[in-house]
Formats: structure tokens, sequence, C-alpha cells
């Protein structure tokens, strides 16, 4: 297993019994990372509209970050299904359940319908327009993998997948869509074009080799000006959420601090150190967090 592998089996999974680890390990519960990622844009979503009760506000965010564990999994056994015979071929994911023969595709259906269940338990609670988001959103999670065998730029895909949960959380949290929303989910996709190329900076080189294609390997020759493109679409559209949404003026110093944050990435980005695009991979929890902060401020009126 490489040294760069993303795969953790210490601390509470090297407890359970080998064959749960499997499970654990399909579902990527060892890398909280991916469900705060997919999380984060709910509660963006959640936050923008003005207006909405506080206490609503916390079900849905309790409700979202329940969804986006589950959910996530349930994408990460999609993605690991079609990609079996890649991963087997890819120094970083060739632990992972599927590709090393720790599980078989007859489990990880019955595990995948099982997360499903448990995903169309957390939709039924939100309203009818977030359970045809919610339905709709699956479509994606399905048409991901696909990507990268016929496009540059599957990181794209992601972006659109991921960042769904910024609309659907403003749909739960006001009831309709807007053009405030759009603006926030241009800016999450644009965020996670950015911080996915990063990821696959972490695997050009197996790639490459195998014929795997990436917006990381099609931009690797100008990765900074991209991520920087990148970082600066999701900025422009972030402050354009917020002017549209109506947010108080307390939102617009708070949002420099992640806009900070993402200057810093631009300017330590190095494609050719696989554990540095790592930790710049993770670091965008905190980003993502200054985010939902900024959001909040601006629900405050002095």
């Amino acid at each position: 297993m490489s040294r760069y592998t993303d795969i953790r089996v210490t601390g509470w999974i090297a407890r359970l019994p080998p064959s749960l680890q499997a499970y654990v390990l399909l579902a990527r519960l060892d890398r909280p990372i991916g469900t705060w990622l997919l999380w984060l844009p709910g509660i963006w979503g959640i936050l923008l509209p003005q207006g909405v009760a506080p206490a609503e506000r916390i079900r849905l965010v309790i409700l979202f970050g329940i969804g986006s564990l589950v959910m996530r999994a349930a994408g990460c056994v999609v993605n690991d299904m079609w990609d079996r015979d890649i991963d087997r071929q890819v120094e970083r994911t060739a632990g992972r359940p599927l590709a090393s023969g720790a599980l078989g595709m007859k489990q990880a259906t019955a595990f995948l319908a099982l997360l499903l269940l448990a995903g169309l338990g957390v939709l039924v609670q939100l309203n009818t327009l977030s359970w045809l988001l919610g339905v709709s959103s699956l479509v994606l999670v399905a048409f991901y993998p696909l990507a990268k065998r016929y496009t540059w730029w599957p990181q794209l895909v992601m972006g659109f997948t991921f960042g769904f949960g910024a609309p659907m959380g403003y749909a739960a949290a006001s009831g309709h869509l807007s053009w405030a929303q759009a603006a926030l989910y241009a800016a999450t996709i644009a965020w996670q074009l950015g911080f996915d190329t990063i990821y696959g900076f972490q695997d050009m080189e197996d790639d490459a080799r195998i014929g795997v294609k990436s917006t990381s390997r099609l931009m690797v020759g100008r990765a900074r000006p991209f991520l920087g493109a990148c970082y600066a679409v999701a900025a422009a559209f972030l402050a354009l959420a917020g002017v549209l949404a109506g947010v108080s003026w307390l939102f617009w110093p708070v949002l420099l601090l992640p806009l900070g944050l993402l200057a810093r990435q631009v300017a330590g980005l190095n494609p050719a150190d696989p554990a540095l695009c790592l930790r710049q991979f993770r670091a965008n929890r905190e980003v993502g967090l200054a985010v939902a902060l900024a959001l909040a401020a601006g629900l405050l009126h002095p």
C-alpha cells in the first residue's frame, strides 16, 4: 500500500472484526473528510435564506449530517463497484475492499441497498421539493464514475455531485429555489472542482499509465493558475449569493477568512508532492466551515 494512501486501518477501525472492517473501509468511514465536504454545501444552503427559524435550521443541519454520512458512503460503494478493476492498478487505491477482494459484488450491492434505504429515511423528513432534488441527485452519483472514462473533467462532475447539497439545503430551509441558491451552487461547484483537482494530483502517474482521464492530468502544466481561477470563481459567486440573499454586512468581513485560506492553498500548491496535495485537500474542511461561519454572521442584523 502506498505511503500516501488515504486508507486508515488504525484506531477504532483496528479493533473491529475483519469482516466489519471491510464494510467500514468501503463506506470510507476511516476518512470522514468526504462526509464533511458533502455536508458543508448543505449547511451553506440551510444558512443562506433569511427568515428561517433557528430551531428548524438546527434540525436540518442534523438531518443533512446523517444524510451526508449515509449518501457519501453509498456514493463510495457505487464508485468502487464501477472502478474495482482500475483501483487494482493504482497504488493508492489497490487496498480498497472490492479491488483487493475483501468484499464481493453481491456483498457490496446488499450494503448499497441498506445505505439507500437509510438515506430514504432521512429524505422523507424533508419537504417535497427536497425529495425531488434528492432523487434527481442519484443520476449524478451514478454518472460520476463514468466521467473519468470518457472526459477530462471528472472533477467537474464531482463538483456537481458533491455540491448538490447546496440547492437541497436551500430548498429544505426555504421551500423554494432562487437565484441566490443558484449562485451558491455555482460557487460550490467551482470550489469543489479546485480541491478535487488537488486531490487528483496524487494519482497522475498511475492514471496516465492505465489511461484514466482527469482534470488533474489536463491542468498539471498550469496547476496554480487553474486553481486560482477555480477559487476566484467560487469567491465571486459566494459574494453574489450573499448580495442576492440580502445578508447583513457582517457576512463580508468574515468571508475574508475562507478567501484567505483558499489563497494560501493556491500559493503553496505543488502537484509533484502527493502528501502536500492530500493535506491541502483535507484543509478544505476548514474552508467550508469558515464559509458557513460567514453565512451565519450574515443572518445577524445588529
